[in-house]
């Protein structure tokens, strides 16, 4: 092996490692993309941490450890998180929308096609992360969540709305997306109009993006908003199932709605 092979591969392990195990660097994502996936697929190469580098939009995705199916899409550029001030310039290039469509990863990985309002992205706040690279976990719902939001979608309108119950311990509130692509919409951006007349920080914000129907129909999505306060990080993950134990009642034999 020669001597650039041998010591690309000893940093391959070096970060697998690190976030893998202790994951005590918050800065272990970032070397994984800048170090290893994207220089390997920008050489060409055969073989990349990533399950997918893509150069020209920007983005990679990449297996989390935690989870059975849970996937994170990261940035090839540094960006730190939700308080980065790029997310929300005008143009800024909308990572939830290839979140959205890197679904199919999430499905492969547990062998069941998903329904939209099964599927959740998050992104958590500055202090409710362990890593300094905004990565968006796309993982299943946990199916309590799921109901409860199901049952109040009536309620939930294109204006932002407090839920009348906390979810695992926590409030959120919520407003609906009728871009069903999300091809005009971004929810940092959405966030970040609303934050600013409220005095809030996007550094203390955390996003859940789930799938719905609404009545005709037509595809559309609900974003879950919580901010950080005593007792709450704001870790929109917590919504998420990592062992998609949804796709048990599918195993089971289960009608799909």
């Amino acid at each position: 092996m020669k001597r650039s092979a041998a010591l690309a591969f000893l940093a391959t392990v070096v970060a697998l490692g690190a976030w893998i195990t202790l994951r005590p660097d918050p800065d272990a994502l970032w070397r994984i993309v800048s170090e290893q996936c994207v220089p390997a697929a920008e050489s060409g190469a055969a073989r990349t941490p990533c399950a997918k580098v893509d150069l020209a939009d920007g983005y990679v995705v990449f297996k989390d450890r935690n989870g059975i199916g849970q996937y994170l899409l990261m940035p090839t550029r540094r960006i730190d998180g939700i308080e980065s001030p790029e997310l929300v310039a005008p143009g800024a290039h909308n990572y939830w929308r290839d979140a959205w469509e890197a679904r199919s990863y999430l499905e492969q990985a547990i062998g069941t096609r998903l329904r939209r309002e099964e599927i959740g992205l998050t992104v958590n706040s500055a202090s409710g992360r362990s890593q300094n690279h905004l990565h968006i976990h796309i993982d299943c719902m946990r199916p309590e969540v799921t109901a409860a939001l199901t049952a109040l979608k009536a309620t939930i309108g294109e204006q932002w709305t407090d839920l009348p119950m906390p979810l695992p311990g926590h409030s959120y509130r919520a407003r609906l997306i009728v871009d069903g692509t999300l091809r005009q919409t971004d929810p940092f951006q959405l966030l970040f109009a609303d934050i600013q007349s409220r005095g809030e920080a996007m550094a203390d914000q955390t996003l859940l993006l789930t799938g719905t129907t609404l009545d005709d129909g037509r595809p559309a999505f609900l974003l879950l908003n919580d901010s950080v306060e005593p007792g709450d990080n704001a870790s929109a993950e917590e919504l998420q199932d990592h062992s998609c134990s949804v796709r048990n009642h599918y195993d089971a034999g289960q009608p799909r709605a």
